[in-house]
């Protein structure tokens, strides 16, 4: 159920949105995106637009989301860590201040994939979490420097949320601490709500984010 204390309740916008995506309605009147790009009445561009400012939001929300699991399992964590980076000198998303298996930290990054972007939507059609899958792939090459000395979990979804393995995987690590810690057997169950809520946010972001300023969502929208 939507709650506010547990970081699950949208607002009405929000809700609409994501709504109106999993029924593939028409969101919005058709217009021009910031980067210039004609955007359609079904409002899907906004997904996977490197312009607009809603992925940038959602990929923050889905790190505090994890640190602040990790956090309520008394394992500190911290975003960006400075000292770490892969060969092109981009930081990782997040790595714990203790072991967490094997002596060794868990070195995190995140990423949110759009299901339905044109160069995924051929696979995702046919398979479900294709992209997620192939974003996990990408993180483990790009981090593979890494690998050796952390316990790497590239944390892939996708915007019409399926998650990738090493997601799942974490997710099933974390449950039964969660639960050992908080003493609610839903602890894992709210974890990952808290994660599609992430997306769902991000998504409606991303979709306003398109809509030039001074007009209206459903302006001449059909």
């Amino acid at each position: 159920m939507p709650s506010k204390n547990l970081g699950k309740l949208l607002d009405n916008e929000s809700f609409r949105i994501c709504i109106g995506l999993r029924l593939g309605a028409r969101l919005c009147f058709e217009h021009r995106c910031l980067c210039g790009k004609e955007v359609d009445s079904f409002g899907l561009h906004g997904l996977s637009c490197n312009k607009i400012s809603g992925r940038f939001s959602r990929h923050g929300s889905l790190n505090e989301t994890i640190k602040r699991a990790l956090a309520t399992i008394d394992v500190p964590a911290l975003i960006e860590p400075t000292g770490i980076s892969r060969d092109d000198g981009k930081r990782p998303d997040g790595l714990t201040l203790i072991p967490w298996e094997r002596g060794r930290a868990l070195l995190w990054d995140a990423t949110c994939v759009d299901t339905l972007a044109p160069s995924h939507v051929r696979e995702t059609a046919v398979r479900m979490g294709a992209a997620a899958e192939k974003a996990e792939m990408t993180k483990r090459h790009k981090y593979s420097s890494l690998i050796q000395s952390y316990v790497f979990v590239p944390f892939a979804v996708e915007t019409l949320g399926p998650w990738s393995s090493s997601a799942k995987k974490i997710l099933k690590e974390l449950t039964p601490r969660l639960i050992a810690s908080t003493g609610d057997r839903r602890a894992g169950a709210f974890f990952a709500q808290r994660i599609g809520i992430a997306i769902q946010r991000g998504n409606a972001a991303s979709i306003l984010g398109t809509i030039p300023r001074g007009h209206d969502l459903y302006q001449n929208c059909l």
